[in-house]
């Protein structure tokens, strides 16, 4: 009987693990740029490295259902080759998440980090401690897989990213004594410093706030409720304003817009011509830099 109960309950250990993965990453890699690009095999390895690294961790205690994982793309760039097992490059982080009652798939983040320099040594695994900096690169790909989910969790709870937001924070915390860029606040102000300490700062809540509204109450509604929901995203979008007035120009505003202003202006081309003209204005104020693109709201395809 004991040997029934212990294995009952090793398989409900592994089951819950199978089912435990929170990401359904897509990882592609480039390597053109490189001159030595004889040693292929060492490039597919570390992609395969990475994709595993990504779908495999168990990044939180929460059960995920296998239709519930969240999707996102790493593109890694590597530009330059410094030495046997050291790269210079970029990745671009992308994710997304499916809108109830539709197979709509709405941009959550999009962004490029060009402070992308990583040792690699071929076949070994990455492996990362979220309490200590041993590996630049499973820093950076763990520092984007809490970012990724944490940005999924606030586009259904008010701040409920703030669990995988303080995460991100630790291993900011935990390389600034690293000798590659991208960790501390004097370096840059578009770094992975500064996106954690803007997802954590107070002064930036309303866009938070607009992440969850946005998305949960506006585009959550839209296959029943169009015009509701639709108004609630208009209101959510407003919310932006007290931040622009804040603090113009901001990172965490520049990553909302880059990633959401092309489904922006898609929500509103079949909207009524005074919402139209009032969501131009707000985008055009809080984004001067694309204030061409909004004008594709008053145009029909």
């Amino acid at each position: 009987m004991m040997r029934k109960f212990l294995t009952i309950g090793i398989s409900l250990f592994f089951a819950l693990n199978l089912n435990a993965q929170e990401l359904d990453c897509r990882v592609q890699m480039s390597y053109s740029a490189i001159q030595e690009t004889s040693n292929r095999e060492m490039f597919q390895e570390m992609q395969t490295a990475v994709y595993e690294f990504m779908n495999n961790t168990v990044w939180t205690n929460h059960v995920f259902k296998q239709d519930e994982r969240i999707e996102c793309n790493v593109m890694i760039t590597l530009s330059e080759r410094i030495s046997a097992d050291e790269f210079r490059g970029s990745i671009q982080v992308q994710s997304s998440r499916t809108i109830y009652g539709t197979s709509y798939k709405s941009p959550v983040f999009k962004h490029v980090d060009q402070d992308f320099r990583i040792r690699y040594v071929q076949y070994e695994p990455i492996e990362f401690n979220i309490n200590t900096h041993q590996s630049n690169f499973a820093a950076i790909l763990a520092y984007y897989a809490y970012i990724v989910i944490g940005m999924d969790y606030d586009t259904y709870g008010l701040n409920a990213g703030n669990e995988f937001f303080a995460k991100a924070e630790q291993i900011v915390q935990n390389a600034q004594n690293a000798q590659e860029p991208g960790w501390k606040a004097y370096e840059d102000l578009k770094n992975r410093y500064w996106l954690v300490e803007n997802l954590m700062n107070d002064a930036y809540s309303p866009l938070r706030e607009t992440m969850y509204m946005y998305h949960r109450q506006g585009l959550d509604r839209m296959s029943d409720k169009l015009e509701n929901g639709r108004t609630t995203i208009e209101e959510s979008i407003e919310n932006l304003k007290s931040v622009h007035n804040r603090k113009p120009g901001s990172f965490l505003m520049s990553i909302f817009v880059d990633t959401k202003a092309d489904e922006i202006v898609n929500i509103f081309k079949e909207a009524f011509p005074d919402q139209k003209n009032r969501v131009i204005r707000i985008m055009k104020d809080i984004d001067p830099a694309n204030a061409s693109k909004y004008d594709g709201i008053m145009k029909d395809d």
